[in-house]
């Protein structure tokens, strides 16, 4: 199944599916900060560790809406705003902390997906269009980090993170040339795979081929990578999972790539974790296999217990900690964003956080 056809069945899968309770509530509670009894129904507990960071006075909120499909937030905690991509409209958006105000951060994004900050608190960048990992300065200025691997041009960069040695980790599945309403429709060049720029040499290292990898993270002491498989978008059996490698070498080297969770109906996108080392996960897609109980936040304990749900009224492609604490989860997911406090910390992603 190729993901435009994937994609444009999605609308009639889901209004054919059977909604469960949890998820009924989601599609039909107001969105519009009309009152949600404590504590919030929309946050499942499956396993009793999960209990411990739902805040019992906290609810999800949406935050804004409009967009077409929201990814890759990131918290710039120095100036208490959230930037994120909004694919399609070739833009990116920000979001105001202290009025709440939304406004257009840099258009065109050249449809912009995965956003980050390096280690002095610059935007890092993966473009679908121009196929390309890019940093802006500080003056505002963008420099190229790179498009192309052995001479051939990357498919369409997806999601970055970056390890404490300086090294910027992204993944390359290509979605941005499959369709031209996410980039433009080009030929594969190269396989689907996870890569490296080394932060001296400025070199791009393959660390691994994955049949579709998508979102990307590092457990908190950074000796495991974590990347969402989503090869189910192309190759129907394919396993819906997310893999997990040692990182070895002082971070220049995986080692025993392994099935870190199936993740059952639908797709896990983008991910982050926590200071205890959960696995917080974008879930998409539930209603293509009759599960609208799926879309929303997955959260994983270290072992690969699924230990809790948010449950959204959309498909949620990413999330990030942030807030004056990093203790609160933004959610961008299709046409809104939300967010929620939960009693835990996001690992700070520059040198800059505290």
């Amino acid at each position: 199944m190729s993901r435009r056809t994937f994609l444009g069945t999605a609308a009639a899968a889901s209004a054919a599916a059977v909604l469960k309770p949890g998820q009924l509530l989601a599609q039909e509670r107001p969105w519009d900060g009309s009152l949600v009894s404590y504590p919030d129904p929309a946050i499942e507990v499956i396993d009793d560790r999960f209990s411990a960071y739902r805040l019992a006075n906290a609810a999800v909120e949406r935050l804004a809406t409009g967009f077409r499909w929201a990814e890759g937030p990131v918290y710039f905690g120095d100036g208490g705003f959230l930037v994120w991509s909004d694919i399609p409209n070739n833009r990116q958006m920000r979001w105001l902390e202290d009025t709440g105000e939304v406004s257009i951060y840099r258009e065109p994004s050249h449809n912009s997906n995965g956003n980050t900050r390096d280690r002095e608190g610059r935007l890092l960048t993966c473009e679908h269009d121009t196929r390309r990992v890019t940093r802006t300065e500080h003056d505002g200025t963008i420099t190229v980090l790179a498009d192309a691997f052995e001479g051939k041009p990357l498919n369409a960069p997806n999601d970055i993170i970056v390890h404490p040695d300086g090294g910027i980790w992204f993944t390359d599945p290509g979605y941005g040339i499959l369709m031209h309403y996410e980039g433009h429709i080009a030929d594969f060049e190269l396989p689907e795979a996870v890569y490296r720029i080394d932060p001296d040499s400025g070199r791009l290292q393959k660390m691994a081929e994955v049949m579709k990898p998508n979102g990307i993270a590092f457990s908190p002491d950074y000796s495991r990578l974590y990347v969402s498989d989503t090869g189910g978008t192309h190759t129907p059996g394919h396993p819906h999972q997310i893999l997990v490698w040692d990182v070895m070498d002082d971070g220049t080297r995986l080692a025993n790539e392994r099935q870190f969770a199936e993740v059952g109906p639908g797709f896990i996108d983008g991910m982050a974790t926590d200071m205890d080392g959960n696995l917080w996960c974008g879930a998409v897609f539930g209603g293509l296999f009759d599960a609208e109980d799926h879309d929303g936040v997955h959260v994983y304990a270290d072992d690969g217990t699924l230990i809790g749900k948010i449950h959204l009224p959309e498909p949620c492609a990413n999330v990030c900690f942030g807030g004056l604490k990093r203790n609160r989860l933004f959610m961008t997911a299709s046409q809104s964003l939300y967010a929620v406090y939960v009693e835990t910390q996001g690992v700070a992603v520059w040198a800059g956080n505290t």
